[in-house]
């Protein structure tokens, strides 16, 4: 399932993270690259370790957090500290599946369960650099404007196309989720979205909805690993 979740950031927040990374020392992305990766990967990284990208990837974690549909939808339990890259001049980079695990700077690794690109330009800033994300559905080609945020799981087939004209600078990390189930968390998503939307229509006190809210928490128990 491709979850759009829009408005992560806001527009001041989006244009004080461009000034930053438009100032920002970016490298070889290739240098970060698994051994097949490397082969189709053409762009531009930030450095994990600068202060830049420390800084702006605490702020998106903090948006995440309270953020109710990435909540809803991601059930994170670990997410990976946020990245950042940036193609232009015809960078590129071709189909493959992010890793099943990760490292984390405290030497940990995390399960990749789910996939996130943030988008930090406009659609209308660059040509080229849709993410193309393989799904039981066809191809689905995704391009959104800055501070929205597009949710994936980790196990598709993706690529981004080459960018011909401007640059496409996004943030993007893992999550590995409470539920690890891509059905089971599928439908706990649905639960909760309903559930949202009868709250304001019947009241928080009505019975049924409080029967279908104990049918999610139980569900929740039931499936997530902790």
């Amino acid at each position: 399932m491709l979850i759009p979740i829009e408005g992560v950031l806001s527009r001041d927040e989006v244009a004080q993270f461009r000034a930053r990374l438009d100032a920002a020392q970016w490298q070889d992305g290739a240098a970060t690259a698994g051994a097949l990766a490397v082969l189709v990967k053409r762009n531009q990284q930030l450095d994990d370790a600068s202060e830049t990208a420390i800084a702006l990837g605490h702020h998106i974690l903090r948006k995440l957090g309270a953020n109710p549909l990435f909540v809803s939808a991601a059930l994170p339990r670990r997410i990976h500290p946020p990245k950042f890259n940036r193609y232009a001049d015809g960078g590129t980079y071709g189909a493959h599946v992010d890793g099943a695990v990760m490292n984390l700077p405290d030497g940990s690794t995390l399960r990749t369960d789910l996939s996130a690109t943030l988008f930090l330009c406009d659609a209308d800033e660059y040509d080229g650099g849709e993410l193309e994300i393989e799904t039981v559905y066809g191809v689905q080609s995704v391009k959104l404007d800055a501070g929205d945020l597009i949710l994936y799981p980790s196990t598709s087939l993706h690529r981004v196309t080459p960018v011909t004209r401007g640059a496409r600078v996004c943030s993007f990390f893992w999550i590995e989720s409470l539920v690890r189930d891509e059905g089971e968390r599928g439908l706990l998503f649905d639960l909760d979205r309903a559930i949202q939307g009868l709250t304001p229509v019947v009241g928080r006190d009505n019975d049924q909805l409080l029967g279908l809210t104990g049918v999610y928490h139980n569900l929740l128990r039931r499936w997530a690993v902790t």
